[in-house]
């Protein structure tokens, strides 16, 4: 496989493997990617401090870290956080660990011990979807807040990404805050449904249905519509003021 497929060669990939002969091995294959392995976390707490401080483009997590916390719980932290993409690295599976590494939202989920050619594939896969997506040096390091009004008691974070209506945080679905984000990523420009459904649903084929059933649910919760659906073209957020 040609060496040139590497998006950015310039990524920063932290390696979450408490086995350190496992840990080194996978750096060595990624330096001969031409990537920047930037740390070895061999515990769950030294992976999580690491994100907090340096905030990697990537992170690649043995699933059975020997701990309290798995890897599957570093992992939901990185996300949620700060969402860094994954890639999970484990010897076992089954739908159960399955099932609760979906929760992380992986970009991939790999079976040790894992070919080159897959694990380049992935990191490939993982880093064009999230590149297009997110930005999330810019996000993170930028701690002012930043606020869209969608009216005068209706405001949207797009730093912490939260909705509060009176001051009072709502809650959002994963999906209803992906929705808010993609829309909301440049306020008042239109994004078209594939863009829409590929980032929630991370599906190439959407399903207009779908789409509607979540805004609908939303606009149910809220009281009113936050968006707008310009037909053939796709949805916009309404705002009347930002950055307050």
């Amino acid at each position: 496989m040609s060496s040139n497929l590497i998006i950015n060669k310039e990524y920063d990939v932290l390696i979450v493997e408490d086995e350190p002969i496992l840990a080194m091995a996978m750096k060595l294959k990624l330096k001969k990617f031409g990537l920047n392995v930037s740390n070895i976390a061999t515990s769950p707490n030294d992976a999580i401090l690491y994100a907090q401080n340096n905030y990697p483009d990537l992170a690649i997590v043995d699933i059975n870290l020997n701990s309290s916390k798995t890897g599957i719980e570093v992992a939901n932290y990185l996300w949620k956080n700060f969402n860094i993409p994954i890639i999970f690295l484990t010897s076992y599976y089954n739908d159960k660990i399955l099932s609760e590494a979906m929760e992380a939202e992986p970009y991939a989920y790999l079976i040790k011990p894992c070919r080159n050619e897959e694990l380049k594939v992935a990191i490939n896969t993982a880093m064009h979807k999230h590149q297009y997506f997110f930005k999330n040096k810019k996000v993170f390091k930028n701690k002012e807040n930043d606020f869209l009004y969608l009216k005068e008691n209706i405001k949207y974070n797009k730093t912490t990404c939260e909705l509060f209506i009176d001051d009072n945080i709502i809650k959002l679905t994963k999906n209803e805050k992906k929705l808010f984000y993609i829309l909301t990523k440049e306020a008042g420009k239109v994004i078209n449904f594939d863009t829409i459904f590929n980032f929630i649903w991370r599906e190439d084929v959407y399903d207009l249905s779908k789409l509607r059933s979540l805004i609908y649910r939303l606009k149910n919760k809220l009281g009113f519509n936050p968006f707008e659906n310009l037909y053939e073209e796709g949805y916009r957020v309404n705002v009347i003021k930002k950055n307050i």
